[in-house]
């Protein structure tokens, strides 16, 4: 090639060089921007999921310590810690509640800071008699009430969290009640996590981590002084508490940091790389000074941003190629485009012709387009028009509904409530049976319920489908089961008349059965606060029908009531009390039926309401 063509190729040789640098530049810069986003998405995963599991196994002894001021013996040994037996009693009921909570101690702290009791009182290292004054969760303890601390026990050099309560009364505090806990069994479910987490207090001193170099490692350099201070406290019992090793590279939203953890010994053996590159994530765990911190490997995510940036490189360095290849080959076309020119100007002249015969022809199928695109709109609006009016009457429809759902389903709940408890407080008294039968009920009227809503539809149409004969009086016997709490609230004694064999009627014994509890209902409620509440059922078969009514021995119906008994919304019970939808629901599904309701008020007091139905086909073949 000779000199001068290579000058000429210089530039494009250049602007090959950046494009596809700047190509892969970005690309490897939004690949890592989008992998480490979603690896912050999988550490807030991950903080949740840990912090969760932390905050779990320590709320289950929380509580602990304050119950030890319920212990009478407990108390009594910290206004007399001289009583030799006492202490004795107390250590061993410890010892005792130490084994079944899972603990690793429980002991007992007097004011002055002198262990009284211990659950390892008859160990070789027991607590007893230990001076633990110095501890911040007794000072705590002692001055708010509650103390919680992290540290490794003086005596046996174990790590563990220390949960203290005050224990005394309101006006002095005779000592402190510590429970130590271990959390050596999360840091185990740790160990076999995605990604290395661990916990620091308030020091920065790695107290819990699921890669076990990592724990009693500072965070931060200690000076002197910080140091002499957990000398005094023996928080850490004189650990080296030497540094981590993390070094942050950038800050990123959300408190996620970019950081590097460098290999300070032997490589540890993990499931996860624990040196290299991480997204490190970090959050308060509440309740506690502490920090919860997650580690994401970036290692992956830096694989993939150079895979995706060789890629974008590769794609740039082919398009450059293939814009040379197109370059060239416009440029041997624009010669030949030169000869097509005047034949191209001969036909664009054909085709000014061509148009101008057809214009007319065009502007009058642009009329038929415009027309048929109205008709097309007005068919949609017409279409629209017609689906909201389909829509609205489904919502009058459902506004109808609404409120019969509210009253036919609200005595079957409340049947299921009651006998839901009932059957509690049978299976603590261990009597199976009436349990068993309470379910049964319950499972009964679940199926009830469902046949009820299943009529919804039907009833909304006035119309109850195909009439069944039914027994009347096992449909009173169901609405008295239903409502037998309100029964031995009021104590009300019912009498019931009823021929033998009972009569045969037609109709929806389901449907009846809510119009009874209705009827019962609000004779209940008629004869409550009376000095001898009575009410009376009575059935007889008149020709071909069958009549029943529900008289009760209350105050009667007023002249107001009376002349709007079935008016919808018609109530004479306190507000908030009843909707006044019983006794007009109750009209309607006897009509339905086939059958009529009335009431008025019985010539020797109290109202009485009658209902009738038809006779059965095979009774009035008899």
């Amino acid at each position: 090639m000779s000199p001068r063509r290579l000058l000429r190729q210089l530039p494009i040789l250049a602007l090959f060089v950046a494009m596809t640098g700047l190509s892969g530049f970005v690309a490897h810069r939004v690949a890592q921007q989008l992998g480490i986003a979603e690896l912050s998405a999988t550490g807030l995963h991950r903080l949740d999921l840990y912090s969760s599991s932390l905050e779990r196994e320590i709320g289950k002894f929380a509580f602990l310590p304050g119950t030890l001021s319920l212990e009478r013996d407990v108390t009594d040994l910290l206004r007399h810690p001289d009583e030799r037996p006492l202490a004795a009693n107390v250590s061993a009921y410890l010892e005792r509640l130490n084994e079944r909570a899972g603990t690793l101690a429980i002991y007992v702290i007097r004011a002055d800071g002198r262990v009284v009791a211990a659950s390892n009182a008859r160990r070789s290292d027991s607590y007893v008699g230990e001076e633990l004054a110095f501890r911040p969760y007794f000072r705590d303890a002692m001055a708010t009430g509650t103390g919680r601390f992290f540290g490794i026990g003086t005596t046996r050099g174990e790590p563990g969290y220390y949960l203290a309560s005050s224990l005394g009364d309101a006006e002095t505090v005779l000592g402190v009640a510590v429970i130590k806990v271990s959390l050596e069994q999360l840091e185990k479910t740790w160990t076999t996590v995605e990604a290395p987490a661990m916990v620091s207090d308030e020091n920065g001193i790695v107290i819990l981590g699921s890669v076990a170099d990592w724990k009693f490692t500072a965070l931060r350099p200690l000076d002197d002084s910080t140091r002499q201070a957990f000398d005094r406290t023996q928080q850490y019992n004189r650990r080296a508490l030497k540094p981590l090793g993390i070094r942050e590279i950038a800050e990123l939203d959300h408190g996620a940091r970019l950081v590097s953890i460098a290999r300070s010994g032997p490589e540890v053996v993990s499931v996860y790389p624990v040196t290299g590159r991480f997204l490190a994530q970090s959050r308060p765990l509440p309740g506690t000074p502490w920090t919860l911190t997650v580690f994401s490997q970036l290692e992956q995510v830096d694989d993939i941003a150079q895979s995706r940036a060789l890629v974008a490189i590769v794609c740039t360095a082919c398009l450059f190629m293939l814009g040379l290849v197109i370059n060239e080959r416009r440029r041997h076309l624009k010669e030949r485009l030169a000869a097509r020119e005047a034949l191209q100007k001969a036909h664009d002249e054909l085709e000014r012709k061509v148009d101008e015969r057809t214009a007319d022809l065009s502007a009058a199928n642009q009329l038929l387009q415009e027309e048929v695109a109205e008709r097309i709109r007005a068919e949609r609006t017409l279409r629209a028009a017609q689906e909201e009016l389909v829509q609205a009457g489904k919502l009058a429809v459902i506004g109808q509904l609404s409120t019969g759902i509210a009253h036919e389903l609200n005595q079957p709940l409340a049947a299921l409530r009651t006998l839901s408890g009932n059957g509690l407080r049978f299976l603590e008294r261990g009597d199976l049976a009436t349990a068993g039968a309470n379910l049964e009920r319950i499972a009964q009227l679940a199926d009830r319920m469902g046949r009820i809503t299943g009529q919804l539809r039907s009833f909304a149409r006035k119309s109850t489908g195909e009439a069944q004969p039914f027994v009347l009086s096992q449909s009173v016997d169901n609405a008295l089961n239903l409502l037998e709490p309100r029964l031995r609230q009021t104590g009300a004694e019912i009498v019931r008349h009823c021929p033998s064999p009972p009569p045969m009627a037609m109709g929806d014994a389901n449907r009846l059965e809510q119009v009874l509890v209705n009827l019962i209902g609000n004779a209940l409620d008629a004869v409550e606060g009376e000095s001898a509440p009575r009410i009376e059922i009575d059935c007889e078969i008149v020709g071909k029908r069958v009549r029943l009514t529900v008289r009760d021995h209350g105050p009667g119906l007023g002249p107001d009531a009376q002349s709007r008994l079935f008016e919808p919304f018609f109530t004479t019970k306190a507000a908030g009390v009843g909707l006044g939808l019983g006794l007009a629901i109750s009209a309607d599904i006897l009509h339905d039926l086939g059958g009529t309701l009335s009431g008025i008020n019985h010539p020797d007091g109290g109202a009485i309401f009658t209902l009738e139905l038809a006779l059965a086909q095979e009774e009035k073949d008899d």
